[in-house]
Parts: C-alpha cells; sequence; structure tokens
C-alpha cells in the first residue's frame, strides 16, 4: 500500500549535506526531493534506550532534520549491553542528553529537541503535536496504549516495535492511511506481572538493533513517500532460528479507540488501565505483605517458613537470597505439589509485582499462610544484603 509522503516541506540542501547525503540521493526512490522532505521532517522517538538507540543514530544519520527524545531515564551500566547510543562514560547521566550528545557527533545538521519527563495523558498531546511521526522504543504497556491512542486522536502514524529475549515485531499503526491500530490487536492489556518486562525477561543484545533499524526504515518509507509501508502487516523475527515471518493485521470494526463510533476520544488513565482488571477478570487488592526487615528476623530467628522464588531461571542465577527455592511464577500451576498449603511461605520475585501475582493464585488454591515479599530482591539488596547484585 503506497502513501504519498508525510513531509511538504522541503527545505533547501546546502553543499555540505549534499555531500553527506549523496548515497541517497543518487537512488531514484529517494532523490534530493525525499533528503529534502527527510531535512524537513519532524520525528519524535519516545525512549533513548534498546530500541531508541538504533532508531536515533540511523535517522540521525539518514538526517531527519529535528529529532524529539522522551526519555525521563539515566544511564545504567546494564542499559550498555544493548543500547549503543550510550557508552561507559555515560553512566549516571540523562539518557535524553547522552542521545542529544551522541546525535550531534553523528549529524551536526540535526536538531534535536528533548523531553526528560516520563510521557503521560497530561503531556503527550502538546509533545505529538508538532511531529510529523511518533516511534515507539518504549517497553511498558501503559505508555504503549497511550501513543496509540493519541496518534490515532491526531492522526499521525505510529511506528511501533517491541522486543523480548530473542524475539521483536514491527509494524505500522495508522488507521487514517488505512490499518489498524494498536488496540485492534490488543484491546486489553495483560493482567499485571503476566508478561515480564526486558530486565526481567532478559533481552538479546543485538535484537534491538534489528528491530530498531526495521522502525527507522519504515519512519524514513513514510516521510518521503516511498516504498510499502507496514500498514496491516507485522514483521517478527526469531534470532534464534533466524527467521522472518510476516503477519496480517486487519481493522476492529469495533475497536474503542479507532471504529466509527469510538468509545475513547480523548487520553484517559492509562497505569490505572493497565493496572488494574477488567471486565471479567478479578484481582484481589488486599494481598498480605512482608518487609524485608522481617524477612531477616525470621531468618535470625529459625523461624520455619518457605521462602518461594517466582523469578525465571536466569535472575536465579544473577541473584538470590539464600534459603530460597526456585518455581518460576509460569510454572507455578504445573509445580503447586511440590508446595504444602499448611506451610508459612513467603514469595518473592524482583520487585514484587509477579510475587504479588504468584501470593493470589496460592491464595486461590487453599493456601493461606503466604505472604508477599514487598519491594523483592531489589529490596533485599538495597536494605539488607548488598552483596546480593541487583540487576
Amino acid at each position: 500500500m503506497k502513501i504519498p509522503p508525510l513531509v511538504d516541506s522541503m527545505p533547501v540542501l546546502i553543499a555540505e549535506e549534499l555531500r553527506r547525503y549523496s548515497r541517497h540521493t543518487v537512488i531514484p526512490q529517494i532523490s534530493s526531493k525525499g533528503q529534502q522532505r527527510l531535512k524537513g521532517a519532524r520525528v519524535v522517538c519516545i525512549g533513548a534506550g534498546g530500541l531508541g538507540s538504533p532508531i536515533l543514530m540511523y535517522l540521525a544519520a539518514a538526517g531527519v532534520g529535528t529529532l524529539g527524545i522522551v526519555e525521563f531515564d539515566t544511564v545504567d551500566e546494564s542499559n550498555l549491553q544493548r543500547q549503543i547510543i550510550h557508552g561507559q562514560s555515560d553512566i549516571g547521566r540523562s539518557k535524553s542528553e547522552s542521545a542529544k550528545r551522541q546525535i550531534g557527533q553523528i549529524n551536526p545538521f540535526v536538531e534535536v529537541v528533548t523531553y526528560e519527563a516520563r510521557l503521560d495523558r497530561f503531556n503527550v498531546m502538546e509533545i505529538f503535536k508538532d511531529y510529523d511521526l511518533i516511534i515507539d522504543g518504549t517497553d511498558n504497556f501503559p505508555t504503549r496504549y497511550l501513543c496509540n491512542d493519541v496518534c490515532v486522536f491526531l492522526k499521525k502514524p505510529l511506528v511501533y516495535g517491541a522486543i523480548s529475549r530473542f524475539e521483536g515485531q514491527c509494524t505500522v499503526f495508522a488507521p487514517h492511511l488505512g490499518g489498524p491500530c494498536y488496540r485492534c490487536l490488543y484491546p486489553e492489556p495483560p493482567l499485571p506481572g503476566m508478561v515480564a518486562n526486558c530486565s526481567e525477561a532478559g533481552v538479546f543484545g543485538v535484537l534491538p538493533g534489528i528491530i530498531g533499524v526495521l522502525q527507522a526504515i519504515e519512519a524514513i518509507k513514510l516521510l518521503v513517500g516511498t516504498g510499502d509501508p507496514l500498514l496491516g502487516r507485522l514483521i517478527h523475527f526469531d534470532a534464534l532460528k533466524a527467521k522472518f515471518r510476516e503477519f496480517q493485521l486487519q481493522r476492529d470494526p469495533d475497536c474503542p479507540v479507532c471504529s466509527a463510533s469510538p468509545k475513547i476520544t480523548e487520553p484517559i488513565d492509562y497505569e490505572g488501565f493497565c493496572s488494574h482488571p477488567t471486565n471479567s477478570q478479578t484481582m484481589s487488592t488486599n494481598i498480605p505483605e512482608i518487609t524485608v526487615e522481617d524477612l531477616k528476623a525470621r531468618f535470625d530467628r529459625n523461624d520455619r517458613f518457605v521462602l518461594l522464588d517466582v523469578r525465571e531461571p536466569f535472575e536465579w542465577e544473577i541473584a538470590k537470597i539464600p534459603g530460597a527455592i526456585l518455581i518460576p511464577l509460569g510454572d507455578l500451576p504445573a509445580r503447586l505439589g511440590e508446595l504444602n498449603a499448611s506451610d508459612d511461605i513467603v514469595v518473592q520475585c524482583k520487585s514484587g509485582g509477579r510475587s504479588a501475582n504468584a501470593v493470589e493464585f496460592l491464595q486461590d488454591h487453599g493456601f493461606s499462610k503466604v505472604c508477599n515479599l514487598a519491594g523483592g530482591i531489589h529490596a533485599w539488596s538495597d536494605r539488607i544484603d548488598p552483596t546480593v547484585p541487583r540487576y
């Protein structure tokens, strides 16, 4: 499905730019007119992490005139395995400023606008309205739904990408151009804790490069109006099998956002939407908890109890609380017989989310003496035993 260029502005290329972009301008599908459109383009990327790194670096190199970066986080050492826009000297710095500095090294003709804030329903419309195209480089459901809905409201294309472990996917959501939106595929988010984020599930370090570059390719095609964009098509990549697959996507005629009769017409409370159950889903808010200080006291008193770790095996290899047993959350239903309902059980994970789900599951299956470790192994590392790695 071919579409016209998104960008009308075609500023003149100066001599230095003509030399810099000569490998672009000789391509008939881009030419000097397409390069002028790239110079006049305004693109905002949500996130300057794993996906944002290749997206921003390649769009800068390609000559996109204005790049916006929405990022509130700072660079951590664990980011450097995949977030290649940052380096060792950037640890502790603002990611947006680190990315801006690197973009300046790549292409001094690119203007970079930074927004050091968490994207939310109060600032999103003001940020998005000035850009031709939005690129989603996030890793959480509230921001994905927020970006999708506002792009639908403003009739702006959203270039979507997602990664986990060895797999990633990319598509373009743009109902105003004939494609579906994110809610057409996922009307409701998964229950909290059921889908692990990158820090919990891990991510193959080079995978964001593949997906992020695909997103950059789609952005450039849309901006200059060339090729067939991924409208109504999703590309899935499996790094272990070195295999790409394409899936056809359809619009949902009853989509709450992009249908002819939408139920959602302005930004909502996305944290609440993604954190609480919907429709027939129910989740208790009365999850008993224990602090890491209380857990340490139990160990010191030699109390009889079971410390159940519901993280993944790779997380267990990185850090563990001595005396714990490992049953990953996804394996818990099949391995329930390994636990005794009469035991006093403390459940822990990385920060308390997955373990809260495990506590509720155990309660539903007759375990009455079960509680959640508030803050998880991170709190244990911060407040009890700093020798336990914080990953």
